[in-house]
């Protein structure tokens, strides 16, 4: 194969020089093209898998509102932090991706901290993703056979147990993580595949709601606000007989200590003003767009990869913005009769709307088009999950980095990182008991791993002094647009962390802050005198 002037085997040689400038040797074997890193990013965005299972989640607190104006909203900003993040992977194309950059703008710990972040960010989405499969699996086969959502199913009780899901969650990642653990091969070829099932499906869904869908609202509909859920509802639990805020940790709900700390809040969200229900019905859009890191976590995989990681990683939001949001303009214009509140607080939204909409057998259609959606994007959450903990194992900036670090001999892959971070997903789950938690958990700390070298790259671009992006460095540069959109991105992040700690997802508050308690003992007692940074350190 040619690339320009020069072969392929030129061309991966020249990508085994760059890494081993920034301090490694090659062992992952470099297969991916640049439509292959696109894929993967692509496939763990899937706008199949998150603006699917938390359409009910926006409508409830916002209604049609929340997609036909949040989603171009998050969009916007988003392409921001994607932005930025592709100009330094353009110039640090490495598996470590977002700590490595870290440690050369910003030093060690900056590197550290990141890392965690990522790692934890990684975990979660890769929890969120599957759980949501299975909570989807188990609603479109109970709908598909006729049955009852909550059918009663032996030792579980019934099919919407949170436990049953949880096993059906395992069962769908065994496959995961064999084809993860056999070859890098396997893993790009079903990424590619991926993307044309998602465009593909996504184009099917919306030609069958438009052509054969019974309900078709008014355009104005597309831009109404309705709450059927007020934040307060969301936010509460029974305790002892009475409906309250709560703080529900697996089988555990306890009284909510943010509305004890904060008297009025509990009148701000009975009250649920638009901005209130808009801001945090946004999560539906954020989460979506997680992962596009993954496209950086390839990049020692990938030939040509300083400039297609770049790339992968903006285009995967790009992309997934427009494809999103026709799908979701669609399927909100499509709601049956108009009727909200029916569709969003249906168990499965996306599917009363399509077997609402459509005969029996093209609802069916519609389903698997979905699950296959979501099993994908699994899939391809695994793959960029386990190569950040292999990445930062072999810095040894963690307990257990001994195993994590090593790879097959023969399958060229990080084994033992594969199935240690997805045991690791199916406990986070347990711990959360509830979709949205795992969701906003995933979102906060992903993005922040996303904004700590941004802001770094900024401070130093705006000092300067230290390391920054340029077109030197970075052939996919931002070049003189480069510092504004670093700030917008730095914005936006600040301001979703905050909103995705609030009720509804108080958990994700304190699970943050014991994180970050954690994290500063184990700096102060151990890493902090152990961690040297990457191995690029030179």
């Amino acid at each position: 194969m040619e690339t320009g002037r020069r072969t392929r085997s030129q061309v991966i040689a020249d990508d085994v020089r760059d890494l081993e400038r920034l301090g490694y040797a090659q062992q992952l074997f470099r297969e991916m093209g640049g439509f292959s890193n696109f894929a993967i990013s692509f496939s763990i965005i899937s706008v199949l898998t998150g603006a699917v299972l938390l359409f009910g989640y926006g409508l409830k607190l916002a209604g049609p509102v929340i997609n036909s104006v949040g989603w171009p909203v998050v969009s916007l900003f988003t392409l921001c932090v994607a932005a930025s993040m592709a100009e330094l992977a353009s110039a640090y194309p490495t598996a470590g991706g977002l700590y490595f950059w870290a440690f050369r703008l910003g030093g060690r710990t900056w590197a550290w901290i990141t890392a965690w972040l990522n790692m934890v960010g990684q975990v979660t989405i890769t929890a969120g993703i599957n759980v949501a499969a299975a909570t989807y699996l188990v609603g479109a086969v109970t709908r598909m056979a006729g049955a009852s959502p909550d059918v009663a199913i032996p030792l579980f009780g019934s099919a919407t147990s949170w436990y049953f899901q949880l096993t059906v969650m395992v069962v769908l990642m065994i496959p995961q993580v064999l084809i993860n653990v056999f070859g890098i091969r396997l893993t790009a070829r079903l990424n590619d595949f991926s993307v044309w099932w998602h465009i593909a499906g996504c184009a099917v869904i919306v030609a069958l709601l438009v052509v054969f869908g019974a309900h078709h609202n008014s355009l104005g509909f597309l831009f109404s606000r309705v709450t059927t859920v007020t934040p307060l509802a969301a936010a509460s639990a029974n305790l002892g007989g009475r409906t309250a805020p709560a703080l529900v940790i697996a089988d555990v709900t306890l009284p909510s200590p943010l509305f004890a700390l904060v008297p009025g809040l509990s009148a701000l969200y009975a009250a649920a003003p638009l901005l209130l229900v808009f801001v945090l019905g946004l999560l539906q859009a954020q989460w979506t767009y997680t992962g596009y890191d993954a496209s950086a976590h390839v990049a020692e995989e990938t030939v040509m990869a300083r400039l297609n990681t770049a790339w992968g990683v903006f285009l995967s939001v790009a992309v997934s913005a427009v494809v999103g949001y026709v799908l979701l303009l669609v399927l909100t214009w499509t709601i049956p009769r108009g009727d909200v509140a029916a569709a969003a607080n249906d168990p499965y939204p996306v599917l009363h709307i399509a077997y609402g909409n459509l005969a029996r057998g093209l609802g069916h259609v519609v389903a698997v088009i979905i699950g296959g959606a979501m099993w994908l994007c699994g899939l391809a959450s695994i793959t960029s999950m386990a190569r950040m903990w292999y990445a930062f194992a072999r810095d040894d900036g963690m307990p257990g980095a001994r195993l994590l670090k090593r790879v097959h001999p023969r399958l060229r892959t990080p084994v033992w990182a594969i199935v240690v971070t997805s045991a690791l997903a199916v406990a986070i789950t347990v711990y959360a008991a509830a979709y949205t938690v795992v969701t906003s958990i995933s979102t906060v700390t992903l993005y922040l791993a996303y904004v700590i070298p941004i802001f770094l790259n900024w401070r130093n671009r705006r000092r300067g002094r230290g390391e920054f992006a340029t077109r030197a460095t970075a052939p996919w540069s931002l070049g003189r647009l480069g510092p504004a959109v670093n700030a917008v991105a730095i914005v936006w992040v600040v301001v979703i962390t905050i909103v995705f700690v609030l009720p509804p997802n108080e958990l994700v508050l304190w699970t943050m802050l014991l994180l970050v308690l954690a994290l500063a003992a184990y700096w102060r007692i151990s890493a902090g005198r152990r961690f040297v940074g990457p191995a690029g350190r030179a």
